[in-house]
């Protein structure tokens, strides 16, 4: 399932795949220039509303431990 939905993100430009040769195989995704930065933005605005939510709803000592806040 989580091969199927890198494969969707590659195909749509918002991830780029890396392959590298040798043993053992390993392949790298990273976020692309393009597509990519510009849904870390919508990304980073939904994170901002969850911890908004959390601070108001007594949920702050989480952040606290996840450094979030």
């Amino acid at each position: 399932m989580l091969i199927e939905q890198l494969k969707e993100l590659t195909e749509y430009g918002i991830v780029k795949c890396t392959e590298y040769e040798g043993y053992p195989l390993r392949v790298e995704y990273s976020i692309t220039p393009e597509r990519g930065k510009k849904m870390l933005d919508a990304v980073l605005i939904m994170q901002a509303i969850g911890i908004d939510y959390m601070k108001e709803n007594g949920m702050a000592d989480i952040l606290k431990c996840k450094g979030l806040i």
